[in-house]
């Protein structure tokens, strides 16, 4: 789930008047009641789970920095909103100093995963100190929301990037390598690369325990192709390949696996 989704501009607000962790998680509940995400919670009960959290451990982790968050029933989706205090409030922080940005999450209950990466991802852009400053020193509450977006939208976004395969080929027969590479190039979108290798066999022999099991004929011959297709392409290269080897099930010089990629960026010329 990607920040710029579920940050509520109606759940920010530069220069809050508070002064320390009740005020401030008091303003969290009310400014998050204000998104019609939350139109059915009741804002004690909002304010009820942040202080719940708090008891736990403190939510404010140095640096001037705090995450308030709270997972609630009949919350269907996420709300995040942010906070700026600039003068500081004391928010019982693990350094003891005063708290001056509050970037807060109210949760459905039911997604514990997703809530854990919406907290990450928050925690990476509180990382670099002057991102915090910049935003503490936001004069209205639509340039504090920009300027924590703007540190969001550099967050990669895997579904932007998950459209190839990737192609691992291992031959030990030097025509079929030709063929193979020449196959994947035929595809425009394909980047290919081609690196040396070496079967086990060619070490284990060496070992005393092993002695026996192979042939003094070792394979000379033995490379990996690398190839990111789309996915698209995906089953019409496996039939070319095929079409050009045969039947891969029924050969011992070759061996292809296909992985699904999470993100793929970039290109290499081939």
């Amino acid at each position: 789930m990607n920040l710029i989704e579920v940050l509520r501009n109606e759940c920010v607000l530069a220069h809050a008047d508070c002064s320390n962790q009740t005020e401030v998680l008091s303003a969290i509940a009310k400014l998050a009641c204000k998104s019609p995400v939350l139109a059915n919670m009741d804002e004690s009960a909002i304010l009820k789970g942040l202080q719940d959290r708090e008891e736990l451990s403190t939510t404010g982790f140095g640096g001037g920095i705090a995450i308030p968050h709270c997972r609630l029933e009949g919350v269907q989706d996420f709300v995040v909103g942010i906070l700026s205090v600039p003068g500081g409030a004391d928010f019982s922080a693990m350094d003891n100093e005063p708290v001056k940005l509050f970037v807060f999450i109210i949760a459905p209950a039911s997604k514990s995963n997703v809530h854990i990466k919406v907290l990450s991802a928050i925690s990476q852009v509180l990382n670099v100190p002057q991102h915090v400053e910049e935003m503490v020193k936001a004069p209205t509450s639509e340039v504090l929301a920009e300027n924590f977006l703007r540190h969001v939208r550099d967050e990669a976004d895997p579904k932007q990037h998950d459209n190839k395969n990737l192609f691992r080929v291992q031959i030990q027969d030097e025509d079929l390598f030709h063929d193979v590479v020449k196959i994947f190039a035929g595809f425009n979108s394909t980047t290919v690369m081609v690196s040396e290798a070496e079967p086990a066999a060619n070490y284990l022999q060496k070992m005393p325990l092993f002695a026996g099991f192979w042939s003094d004929k070792n394979a000379d011959f033995c490379k990996v192709i690398l190839a990111t297709v789309d996915k698209k392409d995906t089953n019409e290269t496996i039939r070319r390949i095929e079409q050009e080897v045969g039947s891969l099930d029924e050969r011992n010089d070759m061996l292809l696996t296909v992985q699904e990629l999470f993100y793929c960026a970039g290109n290499l010329n081939i």
